[in-house]
């Protein structure tokens, strides 16, 4: 494919069906700087931002102490990962943990996005009949047919548009299904924190004539909605949920676990 492209020959399947490449113009081959560019944007960079999104989502999720001992023991090799790990293992050190917090949202938000994108730009190429590509539509690469019936054509291209509408039709009912299980979310914790206070301030009362006081290990607060793992810990309900949202282990002595094995303490008094 690189090899093709960069020498601006056609590929079998071009040949099959009388397409040849143009550039913005239609009257030039494009030239071997838009190839390169084109060539880098369909597999250098598609292949980079995987492996960059997979690599920071897996250094703001470890723990401070795991990150101080992979920095310490580097990998051998220079090859293109190791540079890319030890980059950002160099950036995500200098970040605090609230903007951890915020990039790992940011990070959510691209893997999520992504794949939509692709989504909308294959259906606006079954409207259009231009681009299948992403990168081609960014370097401005487009197909000349020579040869052929000119109806043929017009009759396939109806019913590219027909699906290409349908695709449409279908990335928009998964775009608001999504943000409506997004505000669902949203609402259902706000309703939790809400109860959450005000059970807080009813238990504040018991537990100053008890005199006993119990943290949670996670959010170092007094612990509020005791939950235990099956590993027998003790955390806030709201805190090990969130915590299992990215990990499915025990936060202390790291025992593998499914979610649906939280047990719910209710009326716990310690």
């Amino acid at each position: 494919f690189c090899y093709t492209r960069y020498l601006g020959y056609q590929t079998l399947g071009e040949e099959y069906v009388n397409i040849v490449q143009v550039d913005s113009t239609k009257k030039r081959v494009p030239s071997f700087l838009r190839r390169a560019i084109f060539v880098s944007l369909h597999t250098v960079v598609p292949y980079c931002l995987e492996k960059g999104l997979l690599h920071l989502e897996h250094e703001l999720q470890i723990e401070p102490d795991e990150s101080r001992t992979s920095q310490s023991s580097p990998a051998l090799g220079l090859s293109s990962q190791t540079l890319m790990r030890n980059w950002i293992q160099k950036q995500v050190g200098e970040l605090t943990e609230q903007q951890k917090k915020r990039v790992l949202q940011i990070v959510y938000v691209l893997k999520q996005c992504i794949p939509l994108l692709h989504r909308l730009h294959l259906a606006v190429f079954y409207i259009s009949g231009t681009f299948y590509h992403l990168s081609k539509r960014i370097t401005g690469i487009t197909y000349l047919h020579f040869g052929g019936l000119q109806g043929e054509d017009q009759s396939i291209r109806s019913s590219y548009k027909f699906l290409g509408i349908i695709s449409l039709f279908h990335l928009l009912l998964t775009i608001g299904v999504q943000m409506y299980s997004f505000k669902q979310k949203q609402r259902a914790r706000q309703e939790w924190k809400l109860h959450r206070n005000l059970a807080h301030q009813k238990n504040t009362t018991k537990e100053k004539t008890t005199g006993r006081h119990s943290h949670c290990t996670l959010c170092l607060e007094e612990r509020r909605h005791t939950t235990a793992t099956p590993c027998g810990h003790l955390f806030c309900w709201e805190c090990i949920t969130e915590w299992c949202n990215t990990r499915t282990e025990c936060p202390l002595c790291r025992e593998k676990f499914h979610p649906q094995k939280l047990i719910y303490l209710r009326h716990y008094q310690l």
